[in-house]
């Protein structure tokens, strides 16, 4: 699997998520004192998130990191 592969399941799995707690990308965004671009690049697989980003995003969603990588 190469980075950009790996980058794109990051974000669909960071979408699903989302989408089933019923937020917005702005919503989260704003949850996690992220900017709303910056989460759109992620979850479009544009950008690599760090893992203290994605521990931040499971926070906002309360989901655990070993659930969130469970389905990558």
């Amino acid at each position: 699997m190469t980075k950009a592969d790996f980058q794109v399941l990051i974000g669909r799995r960071i979408k699903v998520l989302r989408l089933e707690k019923g937020l917005s990308q702005r919503q989260l965004a704003f949850n996690c004192n992220k900017d709303p671009q910056s989460l759109e690049r992620v979850e479009n697989g544009k950008s690599c998130p760090t893992v203290f980003y994605i521990k931040e995003l499971c926070d906002a969603l309360n989901v655990s990191l070993a659930d969130f990588f469970a389905e990558v």
